[in-house]
């Protein structure tokens, strides 16, 4: 393969079903689609961790959560574990990031040569009170992450707006300025993240349409699993809501916020058709996870259910074929894949890391084998969760609670249970052998309790991280002048 540029567009948040290019009826994303037709869209595609600080973590190391022990949103990335920026700075290569990260900070050597306008972990710590875990407390706080939706121009959309225009004149300046190698951009952009305001030409697109209810609502008398319950317990989004009328609204904003994102996109990719650099590069898609929008009552990610887990990943450019790839892949595999395409081979010790170049997957016949993992260790967790799923079956295993397990093949919404099934007994006893080959789940959800009781501990303890209250989404780096406007009455 010829070497050659990357420009990686990495949103926040974004459940994959959600495109044109998937088979969504109504949700509006022209330019996505476009990148599909013309390159490889991954259908079961994975986060190594539903939230947001854990699986950048391990989509910069190519390495499972387990393994590098960021486990929640207040164990940022800090560049100790070398990833696949460090390996292409060595190789001389230029790597910069515009927009969010979610590292730990901007000054730790985390494998870029300049970061513009990042977002980072608040005050470097971020999501502290989440690592109390050990026990868990009996709640949190009222949840602010859906308090505020509906139309208008929230700080997060000022920020996106932001990031498009350094991104285009970036794009701009390599033109002026040409690598003598070949370069890897990474774009953070931030929607369709909470706060679920938009803009009102984007929300026009959604509001008023007759939106399905979400499947599985305890109020019409579904059962949440144990462990998910006491989440809920913990921290109810969905009490947010006073209406449905309210929580239409909301769907209706994410939506419009995922079509705002489609159009950052297509602005950015205009620009790389501009600049006569889109012959020399390949562009990669992705997001970090993706979020229940009320199905089973749940607002957020923090799940193994699809809805949490998947992924939209989308390749594009020179020597990417277009068309579909069904093999289980993830984030991970963007490490072997970034150094692949800018012509860096893996050493010795890379050949050993979980993932593998998505070049080489897509251009195979789909494997029904290779395994998709996620694991989950993070805020109103009680224990450790994992996520594995192979050929036709999706297995969730709680750490002292009975799992679950789901048939994608006649069942890919997960919405019947088949763990209880005595039919189904065989192929859970091999799900949860083929989940203790890789990891032994019980003494992984010790190791980040402990790493996470040191953490607070370092901080001043339980109750001064308790203290410091339950704040929202992670603030912008700079601050913009207006604020977001109410939203439309429900």
């Amino acid at each position: 393969m010829k070497p050659s540029n990357v420009l990686f567009l990495f949103s926040d948040e974004h459940d994959p079903r959600y495109m044109g290019c998937s088979g969504h009826p109504f949700v509006k994303t022209p330019h996505l689609d476009a990148l599909a037709a013309r390159g490889t869209r991954f259908t079961n595609a994975w986060t190594p961790c539903p939230v947001c600080v854990p699986a950048r973590a391990s989509l910069a190391t190519g390495r499972w959560v387990h393994e590098i022990g960021n486990w929640d949103n207040a164990i940022g990335y800090d560049g100790r574990v070398p990833g696949w920026g460090h390996r292409l700075q060595a190789a001389g290569r230029r790597v910069e990031s515009i927009g969010k990260l979610h590292y730990r900070n901007g000054t730790d050597p985390t494998g870029f040569d300049r970061q513009q306008e990042p977002m980072h972990l608040l005050d470097g710590i971020g999501q502290l009170w989440g690592s109390v875990r050990d026990p868990m407390p009996e709640k949190a706080g009222p949840s602010a992450l859906y308090a505020n939706v509906g139309p208008g121009l929230s700080n997060y959309n000022r920020y996106d707006l932001r990031i498009t225009e350094l991104a285009i004149r970036w794009l701009e300046d390599r033109v002026r300025a040409p690598d003598d190698e070949p370069w890897l951009l990474m774009v953070g952009l931030v929607a369709p993240h909470m706060p679920l305001v938009v803009p009102q030409e984007y929300l026009d697109l959604y509001f008023g349409l007759a939106l399905p209810e979400p499947k599985l609502l305890p109020r019409h008398g579904y059962v949440r699993h144990p462990w998910v319950e006491r989440m809920t317990s913990f921290w109810d989004h969905d009490a947010t809501f006073e209406s449905d009328a309210k929580r239409r609204l909301a769907k209706a904003s994410y939506f419009g916020l995922i079509t705002f994102l489609d159009t950052q996109i297509g602005r950015i990719l205009a620009a790389l058709a501009q600049s006569g650099l889109a012959g020399d590069t390949r562009i990669v898609y992705s997001t970090d996870h993706g979020d229940n929008l009320g199905t089973r009552g749940l607002w957020n990610k923090d799940v193994l259910y699809r809805e949490s887990t998947g992924i939209p990943l989308i390749m594009a450019g020179p020597e990417i074929a277009g068309g579909v790839c069904r093999t289980n892949v993830g984030l991970v595999d963007l490490y072997p894949t970034f150094l692949e395409a800018t012509g860096v081979p893996l050493d010795a010790s890379e050949r050993s890391l979980p993932g593998r170049s998505l070049f080489d997957i897509a251009a195979e016949p789909d494997d029904a084998q290779r395994i998709g993992f996620s694991e989950y260790h993070a805020v109103g967790a009680e224990s450790g969760a994992y996520m594995l799923t192979r050929g036709r079956y999706k297995y969730h295993q709680y750490v002292g609670h009975q799992p679950e397990l789901f048939d994608l093949q006649t069942d890919p919404e997960e919405l019947c249970d088949l763990a209880g099934d005595p039919a189904y007994a065989a192929v859970l006893a091999e799900m949860e052998t083929t989940l203790r080959a890789m990891l032994d789940p019980e003494a992984v959800d010790r190791r980040a309790k402990d790493d996470q009781n040191a953490l607070v501990a370092r901080h001043g303890g339980r109750e001064a991280a308790l203290a410091k209250g339950y704040p929202g989404e992670t603030p912008t780096a700079r601050k913009f002048d207006a604020a977001a406007s109410d939203s439309r009455p429900g």
